[in-house]
This record gives C-alpha cells, structure tokens and sequence, in this order.
C-alpha cells in the first residue's frame, strides 16, 4: 500500500469547472487510493450565493477517490487564505499534499507524478515544490522533468518542510531583496514577479502564491517541473475572480507517465533559457496584442 499524498480541491463558485475538474481527477491513476479534501469557500456577496450553493451540492455526490471530505467554510476567507489555511492543516496531519484549484484539468498520470516526486525528493531540503503545469516551451529536447527556481501553482504539491518555511508577511519577503535578487527573481525582467509582489503590498492583489514563490526564492530553493505540462488551465475564460480572458497559456497536455526525475539537484539552464524565452515572447506581436486587448474589451 502506497503511503499517497492527500488531494486537497478548492473550490467556489464555477460549477462547471468544479465538475471537470473532479471528473478528469477521477480519471487519474490512483484517483481511487487517494484521499480528497474539498474546500469550499463561502459566498462574498449575496450575487455569489446561488453558484456556491449549487458547487456545494455538486460535491455532495463525488467519488471514485478512496475517501471524500468536504470542508464547508462558513464565512468568505477567499482564495488566498482559503489555500493558506487548507494547505497548513493537511501538510500537518499528512507531511505532504497536492493542491488544485477549481479550473483544471489533469492528465490521467499526474498523481503518480505528483507521488512519484514526493516520495523521490522527500529528503531534499533544496526541492521545496512539485508543478505539473508547464508553458508550451518551443526546445522539445528538454528532459522529462527538471528544476527551475519559480514556483508555478496551477496543480501543485509540497511537503511540510518545506511549507513552514511559507512567509506570508510581504514587509519581511521584501526586506530581503536587492537589485540582484529582484532581477533573478523576475527571470531577468521576462515575468512580472516583483511586480505582483508590489502589487500585494499596495493591496492590489491577495496573491499566496506569489509569496510562495518568493518564500522559496529566498530559501534557494528548487521547483520540479515537466518539460510537458500534465494540467490544463481552463480558468482563463472569463469566470475566474483572479484571471483574465486569453489562450497564450494553453497548452497540450501530456497523456503518458513521467518516468524519468533529475538526480543533480540543481536548476537546469536549458530549461531556464526555454522559459524565459517562452516568457519574453508570450505576448507576441504588437498587432496580436492590440487583437487580443480588442477580444478581450469585446468579451467583456
């Protein structure tokens, strides 16, 4: 019996992509020796209370997981601390845990490599986080698998060593940083990393994963990551409280087992050069900028 890490889903007010979401985790190997927790935030305004209600019934039917627990907020804490918090307690009572959120899809392997890397990297202080998403990176010969610095959180898993190092506390993050850590941070100006984190500090966002990011940044820490991504964000439709309308993140999914994980703990310079390459070019063109900013006024 395989000694697996506890999925926690959480959850708000997108029934539609709840049940995706649960239907594609139900298709992963392993799914049915899994323990899933779902949290679900309560509504911030009375708008938000029909969809949450119905979310709130959606759960009530899931299985295909060795066990399901439901975790009915009963005020608002919103997503940020919603994760905070969720996270925390099954890190504690677990060691370790694999995090979703409402609006993403997974391949049918990516538990067993959310597990296979939990169990392989246990003991390395360095490796603090395990992403499954991915960009769609134009060098095809990267590795399976690979080290990078910035922590994606688009399907994610973590132990408990390396969660209490998580400081939520902006001042002390940005106490830490120079020029040179800044630039490094931001993949040499390719992201705008310290731009979110500016943002937090004016309260123009409640980004946890930012800080995470930073968290680990701080600690020299390593994220392990798949050259193909095993998730599919379909949160950028508009629906999402946090996300805008557009595609540039979409990617294949990968539909076959990771079986092979780097032993040299180290991040990999290939894979840094494909991303920040990915990174400075996402936006694309000046025309298909202007064209996207069009789509996404006219969606609105």
């Amino acid at each position: 019996m395989q000694n697996l890490a506890p999925i926690a889903l959480f959850v708000y007010n997108r029934p539609d992509h709840t049940r995706r979401t649960i239907s594609y985790l139900q298709q992963n190997l392993l799914a049915d020796e899994s323990r899933l927790y779902i949290f679900c935030d309560a509504a911030k305004t009375d708008a938000d209370k029909p969809k949450v209600e119905q979310v709130r019934q959606l759960v009530k039917d899931v299985s295909g997981f060795k066990s399901v627990k439901i975790i009915l907020r009963n005020h608002n804490l919103g997503l940020a601390e919603s994760i905070i918090s969720g996270v925390t307690q099954l890190v504690y009572e677990y060691g370790k845990v694999i995090v979703f959120e409402d609006d993403l899809l997974s391949s049918p392997y990516t538990l067993q490599y959310f597990n296979d890397a939990l169990t392989k990297y246990a003991n390395q202080e360095q490796v603090m986080h395990i992403g499954a998403y991915m960009y769609n990176l134009h060098d095809k010969k990267l590795p399976e698998t690979f080290f990078y610095r910035a922590a994606t959180s688009w399907g994610w898993a973590t132990w408990a060593r390396a969660w209490k190092n998580f400081e939520p506390d902006v001042d002390k993050l940005i106490a830490q940083f120079d020029t040179l850590k800044i630039a490094r941070f931001s993949i040499e100006g390719k992201m705008n990393f310290w731009k979110q984190i500016e943002q937090f500090k004016a309260g123009k966002n409640n980004s946890w994963a930012i800080r995470w990011y930073a968290s680990i940044f701080l600690k020299n820490g390593l994220t392990l990551n798949p050259s193909q991504s095993l998730i599919q964000n379909i949160g950028h439709d508009g629906t999402g409280v946090h996300s805008n309308k557009e595609d540039m993140y979409h990617v294949q999914m990968g539909r076959k087992q990771v079986t092979q994980f780097p032993d040299t703990i180290e991040e990999n310079e290939e894979a840094y050069k494909a991303i920040k390459n990915f990174l400075a070019n996402r936006k694309g063109t000046l025309l298909q900028r202007i064209r996207r900013f069009m789509k996404q006024q006219m969606g609105r």
